[in-house]
Order: structure tokens, then sequence, then C-alpha cells
């Protein structure tokens, strides 16, 4: 029996205890064995294969370095979470992004009103929208240390898609509703309901999945009033909370069953 590991900081192993249960349910039922380990020494240089569930480039990059296979690996950790270089991979494969420029000051702004997101930011947190120079000052003198990127804001009703891709295939998606300003993050208390993403969303979302030959990730796209959509983010790791309260899908059957085919490749 192959031995996997499933790695989370400890902090977001509390935060996911349900999560890693299910993943180990399902590890079993794909004749395969889960562990969870919290701290990188841990790590048993035996094991078949790591679920990298952390924000952490770098250390994603050591552990493929010692050997270890990782489920997603480094390079989609590194992208996903760099929401700069997410956009120049959306341009690259041809799938419309939010435009997107890095920032130092704000001088640097077209117009306003505009976003401001620090580039490693997640869950809606470091994202403002700043309506003139006064505010957008504010914003660079908080994350003086930080990479900026400055993005013109677009109304989309507070709302978003996010497809959940797991390989080159959907496994389900949710549309995501703020319940106060413009973010529709569901970790701030916003709405999540079920959503049919249109083929041409689905397609986009499958560009950027082969690129990044990634086994697990949200592609988020904000909506537009005349019915398109613009890439947002992509998230890595990503979590799926909204989607067991939207449908049946158990992604982390659907992720163990992609594990357990990729590993008998």
């Amino acid at each position: 029996m192959k031995h996997g590991i499933v790695y989370y900081r400890p902090d977001e192993a509390a935060r996911n205890v349900g999560f890693i249960k299910l993943l180990k349910l399902a590890a079993e039922r794909a004749g395969l064995l889960l562990t969870l380990s919290m701290y990188p020494e841990d790590l048993s240089p035996d094991a078949d294969f790591v679920i990298f569930r952390e924000r952490n480039p770098k250390l994603a990059r050591e552990l493929e370095n010692a050997g270890h296979r990782l489920f997603n690996r480094a390079r989609v950790n590194q992208i996903s979470n760099d929401k700069f270089a997410t956009f120049q991979l959306a341009t690259f494969m041809g799938v419309p992004a939010v435009p997107s420029r890095l920032v130092e000051c704000p001088d640097e702004l077209d117009s306003y009103p505009a976003v401001l997101k620090t580039v490693d930011g997640h869950g809606g947190v470091e994202v403002a929208r700043v309506l003139d120079e006064m505010e957008a000052g504010w914003f660079f003198t908080r994350f003086m240390d930080r990479r900026i990127i400055g993005q013109p804001f677009i109304e989309s009703g507070a709302a978003d898609v996010r497809l959940f891709m797991v390989g080159n295939e959907l496994a389900g998606a949710v549309k995501r509703t703020g319940s106060s300003g413009f973010k529709s993050n569901y970790t701030l208390g916003g709405r999540v309901d079920p959503y049919r993403p249109t083929p041409d969303m689905v397609r986009a979302a499958q560009r950027l999945t082969r690129a990044l030959k990634s086994d697990y990730i949200g592609v988020d796209f904000l909506l537009l009033p005349d019915g398109g959509f613009l890439l947002n983010e992509i998230e890595d790791p990503v979590g799926a909370r909204s989607l067991y309260e939207t449908s049946d899908t158990d992604i982390a059957e659907v992720l163990m069953q992609h594990i357990r085919v990729k590993l008998n490749e």
C-alpha cells in the first residue's frame, strides 16, 4: 500500500480537521494510506507523495528538491500565491483576466476607484478599493514592505465564481456574493450558491490547469454585466467548504482518486 502525507501548518490543521478526516477516508477507499504531518522535519522520506496544503512556495520547492512528490507541485504554489504571476500566466495563455500591474505609489494608478492588493495575500484580507490618492497612500503605507498590484475597479455586484479543478476536469463550482462592500470571499461572511459555469469558462480554467500541470486548484472569475468573465485569482491551497455546503460532491474523494491514477501512471 502506498503511503502519503497531507501537510498542514498546525493552525491550519486545527481549522481543517473535518477535511483531513475526509481525505484519510477517501485515501483508504483508493487503496492508499494517508497520515497528517504539521512540521517539515516530520515528513517521512519514504512517503510516496505529499498533499501540500500550505502557501509556502519556498518550502514546497525544498521538499521537491529532497525527492518528495507533491500534489500540487511547487510551481503551482508559486504562481497561485503571486497575483501578478497569475495575471502574466493568464495573459500568456489567452485567458481574459483583470488588468494588473505592479505599483509602488499612488502616482502610478491611472484612475479611481482602483483596487490594490498585496501580491501574496489571500482570503480577501489584504485587498482594498481606494477612491482617491489619500486612501491609496494609506494602503501603500500599511504594506510598504510588500509587493502590490493595482487593478481597475470592475463592477461585478460583489460576486465571483469559483471553479474547483481536479487535474484538468471540473469537479464543481460555486457563486460567491459578498454581504457588504465589494469582496465576495466566503470566509468574510459572503453568501454561496451552486453554479453551473459556461463551457467557455471551463475551457479557460482548463487552459490554466494544463499550463500549470496542477492537481487541485480553485479558479476564480469575476462575472461581467455583459455576460463575460475575467480571471481574478487562482487558489492553492483551495478550501472547499463552500462546495460541500452547496453540492453532494466529495472533493476529497475526487482528489484521492486523481492521486491514485497519477501514482500508477
